[in-house]
């Protein structure tokens, strides 16, 4: 067996290895991409950096592998990343930490030399990971705002409630696949790859990539203008007929040839350029560390992280056999009115849904998701849980200020209908709104031993039945989202 041989099998191994303990976050990845829209150009990228590897054989041939000690400690960086991810129900976490632990057994297996030889197809594998959906209500916001102005100055008359834009021509919403983010995140990938090919200077590929980005997101405000424009012109249905098949056909590929007509000129990569500048890496390699040891220790390293979470995050403690919520001082219970609005607790194990009426005539719908423990599937934070039914007909519309420090929204309903909604989220005892702090606590209760269990919160009223105020009187009239919380958990 040759040198290479031995060192390309350890790889194999090692790969094989992670795959198979993280198994779960492999296949959710994959899932991702196949299933995605946002993600699908990730199907494009694994054989992209298989060729931009092969590029880079011939040339890395008379380098010398080595099992390389120091990436270690890269490996164990990356499982403390999964490891947090796990034990904050974050799956970009986990699948982030996956990627950095298969970067890290390419060190490990090939050394030092080997992976600054492979350091921009390593790198360009971070973009396997999905991320991005995050951004979506900053860029709903941002097309909508961007659209009102260009029909203002169009001469068409336009008002906006949160996404929601009404014309002489009708309604509309910018919908979260209307946002742009999948084309957004897809650009990413092109620039990055595009940018590496066409520029050698680091400053125009650093402006190359930003000035495609911002005339993706700017596209995307054109078109939904012109869809909008396209609307008072033709009729509404017309309009949108031509929007989808030009959004799903056209608009990409005509951004990119776009970016890349106007960047022509700046391009100052020859076409027959070598794919890496391997100079100066000739010689022995260094930090070398027995194939026995550093192999033994990059198999250990994944299961320790994954024996850990285990053991420790995989702890439960019940609920109360009832949660129950009561009346306050100037309210009591009634039936249902108005548009029928459930939130979303996917694998919570108690649900509860009550409503009240105070001496006014205003409603508020309290709704609570319990839940023993969380995992992946069963949050309290994660996306389409909570106030907003992916698959209902309710659909975020604006932020509105918080009401005792619980996150405030505004929703609507075709109709239109809207209705408020404060959520909060209690975890290890905290109560807090803001969903990256409900986060850390799940974090630190699922690694240090804290308490397990976790609680969605959700008040709302509609507008027309009292709205925000209302909540805000339900809330101080039982004494705070805190006290809710405590009643609900409450063994009786």
């Amino acid at each position: 067996m040759t040198l290479w041989q031995r060192h390309l099998g350890a790889l194999a191994l090692l790969t094989v290895a992670i795959l198979a303990i993280f198994w779960r976050d492999a296949a959710d990845m994959a899932g991702i991409w196949w299933h995605s829209s946002t993600f699908t150009h990730c199907l494009l990228m694994v054989p992209m950096i298989g060729w931009l590897v092969s590029l880079r054989i011939d040339l890395l041939r008379p380098l010398t592998p080595a099992f390389w000690w120091p990436a270690l400690v890269w490996m164990a960086g990356a499982g403390l990343v999964w490891l947090v991810g796990e034990a904050a129900g974050v799956g970009l976490f986990r699948q982030l930490g996956l990627v950095l632990m298969l970067q890290g057994a390419v060190g490990a297996t090939l050394g030092e030399k080997l992976v600054r030889g492979l350091l921009f197809p390593l790198g360009y594998a971070l973009l396997l990971v999905p991320f991005g959906e995050e951004l979506v209500p900053l860029l709903q916001t941002f097309t909508a705002h961007i659209s009102v102005i260009l029909l203002h100055l169009s001469g068409i008359s336009a008002e906006m409630e949160g996404v929601f834009i009404t014309t002489p021509a009708g309604f509309f919403e910018v919908a979260e696949e209307c946002s742009g983010v999948n084309f957004l995140i897809a650009m990413l990938a092109y620039a990055v790859f595009a940018a590496h090919l066409c520029f050698k200077s680091w400053t125009r590929r650093i402006v190359f990539v930003a000035a495609a980005l911002a005339t993706t997101i700017l596209a995307n405000a054109l078109r939904a203008y012109g869809t909008m424009v396209a609307a008072e012109i033709w009729g509404i249905e017309a309009a949108g007929g031509i929007d989808h098949i030009f959004y799903g056909w056209i608009f990409f590929g005509l951004v990119i040839v776009i970016v890349m007509l106007v960047a022509w000129r700046w391009f100052d990569r020859p076409a027959n350029d070598v794919a890496v500048d391997l100079s100066g890496l000739d010689g022995l390699p260094r930090f070398v560390g027995p194939r026995k040891a550093v192999l033994a220790a990059a198999l250990a390293i994944p299961l320790i992280f994954a024996g850990w979470a285990w053991l420790v995050g995989g702890r439960s403690a019940p609920l109360p056999e009832t949660m129950a919520v009561e009346a306050p001082r100037g309210w009591s219970e009634a039936r249902a009115e108005g548009m029928a609005w459930i939130p979303r607790f996917d694998g919570a194990d108690q649900r509860l849904l009550r409503h009240f009426v105070d001496a006014e005539g205003r409603r508020v719908t309290v709704a609570i998701g319990g839940y023993e423990r969380q995992a992946e599937g069963r949050e309290v934070v994660a996306f389409g849980q909570g106030a907003i039914d992916l698959d209902s007909k309710w659909a975020w519309s604006a932020a509105l200020p918080a009401v005792d420090g619980g996150k405030t929204e505004r929703l609507l309903h075709p109709g239109p209908v809207l209705r408020d909604a404060t959520t909060w989220y209690v975890v290890d005892s905290a109560v807090t709104g803001d969903p990256r702090r409900a986060k850390i606590a799940g974090l630190k209760a699922r690694l240090l031993g804290g308490d397990p269990r976790a609680l969605s919160l959700i008040v709302s009223s509609e507008e027309r039945q009292g709205g925000r105020d209302a909540i805000e009187d339900y809330v101080s009239a039982s004494g705070g989202a805190k006290a809710v919380a405590d009643r609900a958990l409450k063994t009786r």
